[in-house]
């Protein structure tokens, strides 16, 4: 009794935190420090906010992001592309390394420079890492208002899930989490532990959370992640018109995690940086599920059915 109950729990670490904004390599350092904080407290997954790596394009919004032929906006693009995660090139090995050393899972948010796409376009592309293996990588499928000036869009290549320990782990960024058929394409594989990864704010978290706990009958743990106007760097290309332009705090964190019956496990935490623990219980899935099963007996296939183009899109065919 004792080995099953043991084996039904996970320790989950959310790791709020700012970038070292449209750096790279100082940022994956940051990261690296924070999961090797989570493995210190005996987490068995970590997750952190939506393009943490290098960083959301705040800028977009409160620069004219949307003006033809911008000087301004070229020379943001062109260093968001150098600053981009290249995943061939082994930018994540620091994480892959710390994952097999500390058996520790990660749920990443990074924007990536797809190199069978040309290498030129970033996309907003969720990482999945466990015991040291890049295991999945989700591109966002529809980019937001002003992130579809810089993100391409992306396929359901990635709309998997995977089991970890008693659980079956999926996970979405940002307002993909609103689309029904998407959240539907994970549940369907069984999931019981939803990630949802978002840029910052609580505005995001403190209502969708739980609600796609009940909807799902499933863990649901959002991350998000911080910037204040602070976090500029001056060797950022328009470093000065940034903080002329923007406001004192764009991301405010509002990371949580909701049980299965959308009661709050930890309730959003807005402005603190740092990892923030809690155990979840796989027998607390099995109790929701009692009543209430998306896909399975509440499920009617015979009347209602999706159907999922899982292939990655390329230019070829």
């Amino acid at each position: 009794m004792a080995d099953s109950v043991k084996k039904d729990k996970l320790k989950v670490g959310l790791i709020q935190m700012s970038p070292v904004w449209l750096d790279r390599k100082k940022t994956i350092d940051k990261v690296c420090f924070y999961l090797e904080k989570a493995a210190r407290e005996n987490c068995h997954l970590a997750v952190l906010g939506e393009g943490l790596i290098p960083g959301y394009p705040f800028w977009v919004e409160h620069t004219g992001g949307a003006s033809f032929e911008s000087d301004v906006q070229k020379e943001l693009f062109a260093h968001y592309l150098d600053q981009a995660v290249l995943i061939e090139r082994g930018d994540l090995d620091p994480l892959l390394k710390i994952s097999k050393g500390d058996k520790i899972s990660i749920v990443c948010g990074t924007i990536e420079a797809a190199a069978d796409r040309g290498g030129h376009s970033v996309y907003c592309s969720l990482v999945y890492i466990n015991a040291g293996e890049i295991i999945n990588v989700h591109r966002k499928l529809m980019p937001t208002h002003e992130e579809r000036l810089v993100w391409a869009q992306g396929d359901g290549h990635g709309l998997n899930t995977y089991p970890l320990g008693a659980f079956r782990i999926g996970a979405l960024n940002c307002w993909e989490n609103w689309m029904p058929m998407a959240r539907t394409a994970l549940y369907a594989q069984g999931e019981d532990l939803h990630v949802a990864i978002w840029p910052g704010n609580v505005r995001n978290t403190q209502e969708i959370t739980r609600w796609i706990a009940r909807e799902s009958r499933s863990y649901v743990v959002s991350v998000s992640g911080l910037f204040n106007k602070e976090d500029i760097q001056s060797a950022t290309p328009n470093a000065e018109l940034l903080r002329d332009q923007m406001p004192a705090v764009c991301a405010n964190g509002g990371s949580c995690i909701s049980d299965p019956a959308g009661n709050w496990l930890i309730e959003p935490i807005v402005t603190k940086e740092g990892v923030f623990t809690a155990e979840i219980d796989h027998a607390m899935v099995r109790r929701e599920r009692q009543n209430f099963d998306p896909s399975g007996h509440y499920s009617r296939p015979d009347v209602l059915k999706l159907k999922v183009n899982k292939e990655r899109q390329s230019v070829l065919g």
